[in-house]
């Protein structure tokens, strides 16, 4: 580690502020096709676990859907600090459809219960898509007579998506946009967009993310 960056995880370690628990990391499947860039994304779990988050979504999003089955593929064989769970398109429920994690490794989990792995992966599962399906699954429930209408809240909807918790941090690479990631799980997370691409990612600019977050002061929609 060099010296900037041991300056900046100094000031993390002494800083008041709580690092973030919940991480959530967005890229684009043009970045995953740079050279190198499994093994950034590798690092950058091992950063985030390692600067005090207990969990990590990474969300990539894909304008070609052809490339989703190679990216899955690649994406379970990920050097990974904890178990991880891929899931895709065809997976825009919890009760949809699972995809099993292969990995030779050992640190992926089955996808049974894909909330519990530390590390949860989509790719190509936009946020407005996962939660069409969320509203679709409590209109099938309504219409089956199984769910009362008045009694539909934001729970409800937040226990039909397929990964419901809410980020505290999400970082962009390389754009001030978001995509379409998780717009109802992230509508109270603090967002991070770095100057660089995925690509350049290091250890100083995730250190820079989470401590512009310590500096925050949260207000959850206050």
């Amino acid at each position: 580690m060099g010296l900037y960056d041991t300056y900046l995880a100094v000031r993390h370690r002494l800083h008041d502020g709580d690092p973030p628990e919940h991480v959530a990391i967005v890229i684009t499947e043009r970045d995953l096709l740079a050279d190198g860039a499994f093994d950034t994304l590798s690092a950058a779990l091992g950063w985030a676990f390692e600067y005090g988050a207990a969990r990590v979504t990474v969300s990539v999003s894909v304008l070609d859907a052809a490339v989703v089955p190679t990216l899955v593929r690649e994406l379970r064989q990920v050097d990974a600090p904890r178990p991880l769970v891929v899931r895709g398109p065809e997976d825009a429920t919890r009760d949809g459809s699972a995809l099993e994690p292969e990995s030779d490794s050992g640190r992926s989990t089955r996808d049974d219960r894909p909330d519990d792995a530390p590390i949860r992966i989509t790719v190509g599962l936009g946020g407005k898509a996962e939660f069409a399906a969320a509203v679709r699954e409590l209109a099938a429930d309504v219409e089956a007579g199984s769910l009362d209408p008045e009694s539909i809240d934001a729970d409800a909807v937040s226990d039909r998506l397929v990964f419901p918790e809410e980020p505290d941090l999400v970082i962009k690479t390389g754009a001030e946009r978001l995509s379409d990631f998780a717009i109802w799980q992230s509508v109270y997370a603090e967002l991070y967009f770095t100057d660089v691409n995925w690509r350049d990612f290091r250890k100083r600019d995730y250190l820079r993310a989470v401590l512009d977050f310590q500096d925050r002061q949260r207000r959850f929609g206050r």
